[in-house]
């Protein structure tokens, strides 16, 4: 049997796929050959994985025509799959499956695809309303639709030896003298924008929480996390913090994800904007703060242990826009870094990976609520 998962276009979206890659190889072993139709940077955030048998890069926006839409169907077509898992909702992947060829096409019937598929799945609803559901929930759907028996929706990644030696060498010289945890927790910071300025804290506040965090907890070593297009950003965040603990990931001359994997497995803690890494941290369990502005929580949602969310119960959220259409950003803007900071040190020492007492943390934060009853 042949079967081919068209896989989504966005880091989190795809990292939140893998329980059921995973799901899907554990019931099938080699009576199934499995193939994943991706953006072919997402070839090395899988590395290290086994779930796929082969691979057929697809980016509809690629300058390469041999990874647009056509010639990808051709593809297809010429490697005809049984079934096709179709886990994104968009009307373009439900197209690539009709014509490449899959016998069966397995997808929720949204946003017009309806007769593109063989097998619609109808989403569930309030009403008339589609209910928010994460990526990692209807994946597991769609595998389960075809006989997979569901697994818990527990995010995977790995790292490979080059990952971790690219990490060694990049803490080690940004931090020199204290390149492993025995020096000081890691706590890496990722205001990630890139769906949208509604998703962004801010480089002033993610500073402040910087400076917050060590001063109460001195030996901490604060790593301001980046993509590509966030490197002014996080260089920003630097020069606020203005502390020879805080130092950012933005002079690499590359940024590949391997790196970012293996920076984050090694995280004590991660706070970050609801964004990419915040998944790539669920995989390796990493306890997260992440801080939700305009996205439905339930939108990204995992078997994630080590989670706090922080949102703010306003009337306008979750909005779900790119761009705040209020203007005044208060569902981000409005989140203290007091706050933040507090749950940050509860979760260090709930979570054992400091390398610090959790007395200790403790205590840090019962004598910051004290200072502020008094």
């Amino acid at each position: 049997m042949h079967i081919v998962v068209i896989l989504p276009r966005w880091v989190g979206d795809l990292v939140m796929a893998t329980p059921m890659l995973r799901a899907i190889k554990s019931h099938y072993g080699s009576d199934a050959r499995v193939t994943g139709v991706l953006k072919p940077m997402f070839a090395e955030l899988l590395e290290g994985t086994s779930w796929l048998d082969g691979m057929v890069f697809y980016d509809r926006r690629s300058r390469d025509p041999s990874r647009r839409f056509f010639a990808v169907a051709k593809k297809l077509r010429s490697d005809r799959a049984d079934i096709a898992l179709i886990v994104p909702n968009s009307l373009s992947t439900a197209a690539l499956a009709f014509a490449g060829g899959a016998r069966r096409r397995v997808g929720f019937a949204r946003h017009w695809r309806r007769l593109l598929l063989t097998d619609p799945l109808a989403p569930l609803r309030k009403g008339l309303r589609v209910e928010p559901t994460s990526t990692a929930a209807h994946a597991m759907d769609l595998a389960a639709h075809i006989g997979v028996p569901r697994h818990p929706l527990q995010l995977q990644l790995a790292t490979s030896s080059s990952d971790e030696a690219l990490a060694d060498h990049v803490l080690t010289r940004l931090f020199p003298g204290r390149p492993s945890d025995a020096a000081g927790p890691l706590v890496v910071c990722n205001d990630n924008g890139a769906f949208g300025a509604s998703k962004a804290w801010g480089g002033e506040k993610m500073a402040q929480l910087s400076r917050f965090l060590l001063q109460r907890i001195p030996t901490a070593r604060v790593l301001v996390h980046c993509g590509p297009g966030d490197r002014d950003e996080a260089r920003e965040t630097v020069r606020l913090a203005d502390h020879s603990s805080v130092q950012s990931l933005a002079d690499e001359p590359t940024l590949p994800f391997g790196l970012s994997k293996a920076v984050l497995q090694r995280a004590a803690v991660l706070v970050t904007s609801d964004s990419g890494p915040r998944h790539i941290a669920a995989a390796f369990q990493t306890p997260t703060v992440v801080l939700l502005g305009s996205m439905d929580p339930r939108l990204s949602r995992s078997d994630q242990p080590h989670l706090v969310e922080m949102r703010l119960n306003l009337a306008c959220s979750p909005c779900g826009q790119r761009e705040c259409p209020l203007v005044h950003h208060d569902c981000m803007r409005l989140l203290s870094v007091e706050d933040v900071g507090r749950a940050t040190l509860s979760l260090l020492a709930g979570s054992g990976r400091a390398g610090i007492a959790p007395e200790t943390l403790s205590m840090n934060c019962r004598a910051e609520h004290s200072l502020e009853n008094h």
